[in-house]
């Protein structure tokens, strides 16, 4: 049984004759401990995808399955309470929030979760310390260098200990230095942490270091 699994994935924008179909069918299973890529042309659905997979946007058809259970039919509050507490995102832009701290900006999944700033300050510091920014960590984020941005936005898409990570071209933004170590540390952590990650990414040579390499064309993924 895979930890996380999609089955039969459609996706159309508009209707009648002028309707476009961008995801035929896709089928995807992924596991704890495992990194999977997903290439693909520009405009190809990669990150329509991700979006459905992370249950940020409905698909037209199919089902996503979190160990073996349907996630699609719980509802808007259950699924934002599941993406908080067993999703980590990042995103090509890390969207931080500028007027805070590296390790503010860590910090703000627990509070929103209700947790105080005392629980979540060691945790957040220890990630910090993993993704070598911890002496970064008071410094806002207009302070910080692109790679580092992405590095405490990995940080901070891992506070919640979640078990599953969906990454979009998270390397896609940053020069190649900047961009292998991002990539080196997502790797070592899910490693570590027995994530299941999927990340999308024009970088084949990063999907190649991966577990599993699928490509996504004309709404198909294989």
């Amino acid at each position: 049984m895979a930890l996380f699994s999609a089955r039969d994935i459609t996706r159309t924008y508009g209707s009648g004759a002028t309707a476009l179909t961008v995801l035929k069918g896709v089928c995807l299973a992924a596991e704890a401990g495992e990194m999977t890529g997903i290439i693909g042309a520009s405009g190809s659905g990669k990150t329509t995808l991700l979006q459905i997979l992370g249950t940020l946007d409905a698909p037209s058809g199919g089902e996503i399955y979190f160990r073996d259970k349907p996630l699609l039919s719980r509802s808007a509050r259950e699924l934002a309470r599941f993406r908080n507490e067993s999703i980590g995102f990042i995103f090509q832009f890390h969207h931080l929030l500028p007027d805070f701290t590296a390790l503010e900006n860590v910090m703000i999944p627990g509070l929103i979760a209700g947790k105080t700033r005392k629980e979540m300050t060691g945790p957040a510091r220890e990630l910090l310390d993993q993704v070598e920014l911890s002496h970064r960590g008071h410094h806002r984020v207009g302070e910080l260098s692109g790679g580092e941005q992405q590095r405490a936005a990995l940080a901070r898409a891992l506070i919640m200990k979640p078990e599953l990570l969906l990454a979009d071209e998270p390397t896609g933004n940053l020069d190649s230095r900047a961009g292998n170590l991002v990539f080196d540390l997502l790797h070592n952590l899910c490693r570590e942490r027995k994530l299941c990650a999927i990340m999308v990414t024009h970088n084949t040579s990063l999907a190649e270091r991966m577990d599993h390499c699928l490509t996504l064309k004309d709404g198909i993924l294989e």
